[in-house]
């Protein structure tokens, strides 16, 4: 490739924070969640980027078709692969994306289609921007991406929604989780973009549930626990798993090894549990089980251990998808104060629905 800049390039990232910045001179968008993506074309060529360096273009052919068809013939944009399913961002299907054969590439691009949808640009046919402010490159984006016209909408490369009202930002931190939105970027109008500084500042949201504490895994080099696997009960009984909570010291490791040594150490543990019961034959299976293998796990060491399910704890996550927290949760407390039996889905927040190609369009 023969651009002003040439890949590979680090994105430029952010720090977090708690609450919407409101220094003079920030732009807010919408945060995507998807995979970020730094899109290079030199005419017929191009590249997907991802953060790690590793080029996507192989899994995203819909993508690299509508960079050509849709975009200049030579630029660098900065932005989100996104897959849209009943109106809201579907992260689980994005991840399907991702796979090693080809047929099965091509099958996925036509039956769930991504998108790209882009937030800065880092250079064009003539130059590079990455020494220009945000509030420059943001108006070059505008140049190279026009807005909609009532008539598109068949569109694959989008243009990320801007303002520079916190109060409009703060309305849409509330509001697009109902898309899958997962919060609200800020950026200084002054800020150039730096590849791999965390210059800009994202706020998502965050909340708490009460959840089962079902098994553990070890930690993989260190002595202690690794990760609590937690589990929320259904409506009709079964206790599904939804995740892990992780990111302990070395003291919290060892404390936590002590503390689930009773719960572990039990006759007919394992023909009782749950989770491990389901997997046998003649056992309603939960929705959701631990230790599956997969693309992402292949090779991992997937081996968890299994606890009496008594333990409740509180945990903080930012939002779920489909039945189940979308990141590792953080560990809050112990609630020795609930039963088991009382941690169920009910207690998720369900953020109201938001139609999400009013998003991509910019009707916001």
């Amino acid at each position: 490739m023969r651009l002003p800049v040439n890949p590979p390039v680090e994105p430029m990232l952010a720090k977090s924070a708690s609450v919407i910045p409101t220094a003079p001179g920030m732009h807010y968008e919408p945060k995507w969640d998807g995979y970020r993506c730094i899109v290079f074309r030199d005419g017929e060529e191009v590249v997907l980027g991802s953060r790690g360096g590793k080029q996507l273009e192989r899994y995203f052919p819909e993508v690299v078709a509508a960079v050509v068809k849709e975009l200049p013939a030579q630029c660098v944009l900065d932005g989100e692969l996104i897959v849209v399913r009943d109106h809201r961002l579907d992260f689980d299907l994005l991840n399907q994306r991702i796979h090693p054969s080809a047929r099965r590439i091509a099958e996925l691009a036509e039956a769930t289609p991504a998108r790209f949808v882009a937030f800065d640009v880092l250079a064009d046919a003539e130059r590079s921007y990455l020494d220009h402010s945000y509030a420059a490159r943001r108006v070059v984006l505008e140049q190279l991406i026009g807005a909609y016209d009532g008539q598109v909408r068949t569109r694959v490369i989008h243009r990320t929604p801007v303002t520079t009202d916190p109060a409009t930002a703060a309305r849409w931190f509330t509001q697009f989780e109902g898309a899958g939105l997962d919060g609200v970027i800020a950026k200084a109008s002054d800020v150039p973009y730096a590849p791999g500084k965390r210059l800009m500042v994202k706020v998502k949201h965050h909340r708490t549930a009460d959840v089962v504490v079902a098994g553990y895994r070890r930690h993989r080099s260190l002595p202690g626990v690794g990760s609590l696997m937690l589990g929320l009960y259904t409506d009709t009984g079964d206790l599904n798993y939804v995740g892990v909570c992780s990111a302990f010291t070395g003291a919290q490791r060892v404390e936590l090894a002590v503390k689930l040594e009773p719960y572990r150490n039990l006759r007919s543990l394992t023909s009782n549990h749950p989770w491990q019961a389901a997997e046998g034959s003649g056992t309603p299976v939960p929705t959701r089980l631990p230790g599956g293998q997969n693309r992402w796990s292949a090779g991992r060491d997937t081996h968890w251990e299994p606890l009496r399910p008594e333990l409740v704890a509180e945990v903080s996550y930012d939002h779920t998808e489909d039945d189940r927290f979308r990141h590792i949760a953080q560990f809050c407390r112990w609630r020795t104060d609930r039963g088991a039996e009382s941690c169920d889905y009910s207690q998720l927040a369900e953020p109201v629905s938001y139609d999400l190609q009013a998003v991509l369009e910019g009707r916001v």
